[in-house]
C-alpha cells in the first residue's frame, strides 16, 4: 500500500513509481501527445490550485454534497440488487477510487454484505491492467465483480472496459458511475451532468496518487501499472475531507429524480460538436463538467463550451479556472452536458 487511503477502504493494485519518472509541464506534454506519444507514458506536473480556485472547490463540495450522496446511494442500491451479499468493487484509478470507497461505506452501513474493494488501472487506447484483474480473480468469484468510476464523458472508458473483458468472459463489463450524461453506464446514480467536487482536484483528492502510468522500461510484464505517490503534498491532502463531507449526507439526501436521456446519445453530441468546430480528432473533445475541468487542469485548452455564462451554481469553478488559464468561454446549445472542453490542436499554432 502507498498513498493516503486507509488499507481497510481499498487495496491499491498499482506499482509505486515515485521518483522514477520526471513530470512534464503541460505544454511539453501536450506536444508529445499530439505527436503520437501515449499519455500514459508520461506524468504531468501537478496543478497547484490558487486560493480562489480552492475556494471554488470548497464551495462546490458544499453545494453538491447532497446530490453526490444521493447518487452514491442510488448506484449502491443498484449494485446490491444485482450482486447481493458478496460484492467485489473494482474502482478505476484514479477518479473512481474515492467513489468506490463511498459506495463501499454505504453498502456496508446499510446492507448485510461484505465488500472487497480494489483500485486498478485502465488506460484509454491501451486497455486494463490484466495482471491486476487476474490477481482479483484468484481471490474472488467473477460474478461478484462490479467496476466503478466517477462519471462518463464520451463513454471511452466503458468501451475500453467492454473490449478488455473479452479476455475475461465471465466478468461483467458493466460500469457503475455517479453521473452518466453519455448514457452508456450499466448502473448510474443520475444521468444529469452534475459537478462531482473531486473532479476539481488531482492527487490531493485521490490519496496523493498520480494518474496511472505504463511504460515498458519501468513497468515489467508481471508488474501492475504504476502510479507515483506525492508525499510532499501531505499538508494539502483533502481525500478524506471529501469522502467525509459526502458521507455526512447519506441519511438526509432525497431520492434523485432522473432526467430523460437517450442511451448512448453522448457520442452523437460529440460528433455534432466536431462538425460545428471542424475538429477531425474527437479525442480533442472532452464533454461533461468533469472532463472540461480536466482539460483546464491537465491539457492546453482551445475553448470551453458551456450552456450558459450565467450558471454560477453549476459552472462557477469552470469560469474561474478558464479565467486563470486564459481559455475563452463560448455558449453552445449542449444537450446531454453542461460543459465541454476543447483541446487546442498545437499544429495550428
Amino acid at each position: 500500500m502507498f498513498g493516503t487511503y486507509k488499507p481497510q477502504d481499498v487495496t491499491i493494485l498499482l506499482k509505486d513509481i515515485s521518483g522514477l519518472v520526471e513530470p512534464l509541464g503541460t505544454a511539453e506534454r501536450e506536444k508529445l501527445i499530439q505527436a503520437g506519444r501515449h499519455y500514459s507514458e508520461m506524468l504531468p506536473v501537478e496543478y497547484e490550485p490558487s486560493e480562489k480556485y480552492l475556494q471554488a472547490y470548497f464551495d462546490a463540495l458544499k453545494r453538491y454534497a447532497t446530490i453526490t450522496a444521493a447518487a452514491v446511494k442510488a448506484v449502491a442500491e443498484k449494485i446490491f440488487a444485482d450482486k447481493g451479499r458478496n460484492v467485489t468493487l473494482i474502482s478505476l484509478a484514479r477518479a473512481g477510487t474515492p467513489i468506490g470507497i463511498l459506495i463501499k461505506h454505504y453498502l456496508e452501513r446499510n446492507f448485510p454484505c461484505e465488500v472487497a474493494h480494489y483500485t486498478i488501472s485502465i488506460i484509454r487506447g491501451v486497455g486494463i491492467d490484466q495482471n491486476a484483474v487476474n490477481f482479483i480473480l484468484s481471490r474472488h468469484k467473477s460474478e461478484t465483480i462490479q467496476f466503478v468510476d466517477g462519471w462518463t464523458g464520451k463513454g471511452a472508458i466503458q468501451r475500453e472496459l467492454s473490449a478488455a473483458m473479452k479476455n475475461f468472459p465471465n466478468v461483467s463489463a458493466g460500469l457503475a458511475v455517479l453521473s452518466d450524461p453519455a448514457g452508456v453506464a450499466e448502473k448510474f446514480g443520475t444521468r444529469e451532468d452534475f459537478l462531482i467536487a473531486s473532479s476539481l482536484l488531482n492527487s490531493t483528492v485521490s490519496g496523493l496518487l498520480s494518474r496511472t502510468f505504463l511504460r515498458s522500461d519501468i513497468i515489467g510484464a508481471n508488474d501492475f501499472h504504476g502510479a507515483a505517490f506525492y508525499r510532499e503534498l501531505a499538508d494539502k491532502d483533502l481525500t478524506y475531507q471529501f469522502i467525509d463531507a459526502i458521507e455526512k449526507n447519506f441519511d438526509v439526501c432525497p431520492p434523485i429524480k432522473n432526467i430523460f436521456i437517450d442511451d448512448g446519445n453522448g457520442m452523437a453530441e460529440v460528433r455534432r460538436i466536431a462538425a460545428d468546430f471542424e475538429i477531425a480528432d474527437i479525442n480533442l473533445i472532452k464533454p461533461s463538467i468533469g472532463e472540461a475541468t480536466r482539460v483546464l487542469l491537465r491539457r492546453v485548452p482551445w475553448k470551453i463550451l458551456v450552456r450558459s455564462l450565467d450558471d454560477e451554481e453549476h459552472l462557477g469553478h469552470l469560469y474561474q479556472l478558464a479565467h486563470e488559464k486564459n481559455a475563452p468561454l463560448e455558449v453552445y446549445p449542449l444537450k446531454n452536458y453542461r460543459a465541454c472542453g476543447l483541446i487546442r490542436r498545437l499544429a495550428d499554432n
